[in-house]
């Protein structure tokens, strides 16, 4: 979603409509033609995303919502009573704790779209419940989390999406495919941007970076649960909104990854690298010295494959100069430089050096990419056939380890060397600690998981 020059009135007034606008499924999402065949979903986090992905998944066929989960009581029930409606039925029912909603036998997977710091550890309970897993980006707040993830989804055998979106769209399947084949000749240079949090100043309750003056806790709202594994801190009126759960270091590593993941992942996509990730990070950035916000503020990191091919990777006001140059300024995109032209994608289109390159029809002995219009239908055929879904866990895990060495690279001011192999940091102990992240407790990510 774009988010530059947003006000938060308008953000609330769009959070509200995606929570109460209408679900409309099709007859066959009812099970009015094959309920035999129909998957049972339950949506994790119930806010703004969260309802936005309830509409993409209401089209898809043989699938159907019957629980939901959130720390806010308003939030949960009017998504409940929503999708009840839609249903002309009492088929949903809301849960404040979402182990109890993984212990249901009838639920086959689940929609996690939740604060950053939640997506890991509710993904490997659910694995463990044997429940697929839906789980919007970024991944989450430390590496060793995800090689958690991994083992016990790999041990579950069950399916994971992840929901960066762009790999279903026809613009960003088109540029990786003429990158793949080669229609621009040997990629030399990557630059990848993306918004940065100064496109979020203006929504915060106390620009520019938020409130730490302690408030109440609002009435209906489970704070100690939406803390989870993070560490306690006093609440206030910017802390547990969409942008303290984006820009709060307790919780995730800000857009330097929660929107980094759109480009990064078209960038490994495009590369064919979903296997590993660069192998040096080096650059500059900045962090708030005042103020809730802790998150990268601004950055522009280069990235090095061990191919030699060097990744630029910026927030949207280092990038705009750079790309202003020779594409028309979009605040998000991925642009592949080859020895014969550049391609450059972003959710408003596709640019090339050479109009011509965008005429290209591939051929029949060229690398085509699997065609899927819609994440969340990809995600519910997956589930059917157990086939390895488009954006699948090992890319997840790769486009993540890069935001989160960038992020250390530019916390400890020193570059960064990585082992893609071995998925560890060469030569610096420092560096290493900062992959994991201690959990508050007693939750943690063992078997049984207890409060």
């Amino acid at each position: 979603m774009r988010m530059v020059n947003t006000t938060r009135r308008e953000f609330l007034k769009r959070t509200a409509a995606a929570i109460t606008a209408p679900v409309i499924l099709r007859s066959t999402a009812l099970g009015k033609n094959a309920p035999s065949n129909r998957v049972n979903l339950a949506l994790i986090g119930a806010g703004g995303r969260g309802n936005q992905l309830l509409n993409d998944f209401s089209h898809v066929q043989d699938a159907q919502v019957i629980a939901v989960c959130d720390c806010f009581k308003e939030r949960r029930e009017t998504t409940r009573d929503k999708l009840n409606k839609t249903y002309n039925g009492e088929v949903v029912t809301a849960y404040a704790d979402f182990r109890e909603l993984l212990a249901l036998k009838d639920i086959d997977g689940v929609i996690v779209a939740t604060p950053d710091h939640w997506h890991v550890p509710i993904a490997i309970a659910a694995a463990r419940a044997g429940k697929d897993t839906y789980v919007e980006k970024p991944l989450g707040v430390s590496m060793e989390w995800a090689w958690k993830l991994r083992k016990a989804a790999r041990r579950a055998k069950t399916v994971f999406q992840y929901g960066t979106q762009q790999r279903s769209s026809p613009l960003f399947r088109k540029a990786c495919e003429l990158v793949r084949n080669g229609y621009i000749g040997e990629v030399r240079r990557i630059e990848a941007w993306c918004p940065d949090i100064s496109s979020q100043y203006a929504a915060f309750h106390v620009p520019q970076y938020g409130s730490t003056d302690t408030a109440p806790v609002p009435e209906g709202f489970d704070y100690d649960r939406w803390l989870g594994p993070a560490q306690q801190k006093p609440y206030t009126v910017d802390r547990c909104t969409n942008f303290g759960a984006y820009h709060i270091y307790d919780y995730a590593l800000g857009f330097i990854a929660g929107w980094g993941a759109h480009p990064l992942d078209i960038a490994q996509w495009g590369l064919n690298v979903d296997h590993t990730s660069p192998v040096r990070y080096e650059g500059t950035g900045s962090i708030p010295a005042k103020g809730l916000y802790d998150t990268i503020d601004s950055w522009d990191m280069e990235c090095t494959y061990a191919t030699g091919v060097k990744m630029r990777f910026m927030g949207h006001r280092v990038a705009q100069p750079v790309v202003s140059a020779y594409r028309k300024w979009n605040d998000h995109g991925t642009t592949f430089h080859g020895g014969n032209g550049w391609i450059s994608v972003d959710r408003g289109g596709i640019y090339a050096s050479d109009p011509k390159l965008l005429e290209i029809t591939l051929k029949a002995d060229d690398v085509h990419l699997r065609r899927e219009d819609s994440h969340a239908h990809d995600f519910v055929m997956c589930m059917k056939s157990r086939q390895l879904p488009l954006s699948h866990l090992e890319a997840a895990i790769r486009s993540d380890t890069i935001s989160h060495l960038c992020d250390i690279a530019i916390r400890l001011r020193k570059p960064i060397e990585w082992d893609p192999e071995k998925e560890r940091i060469v030569g610096d102990k420092e560096a290493a600690k900062m992959l994991a992240r201690p959990l508050r407790k007693p939750w943690n990510l063992n078997k049984r998981m207890l409060t």
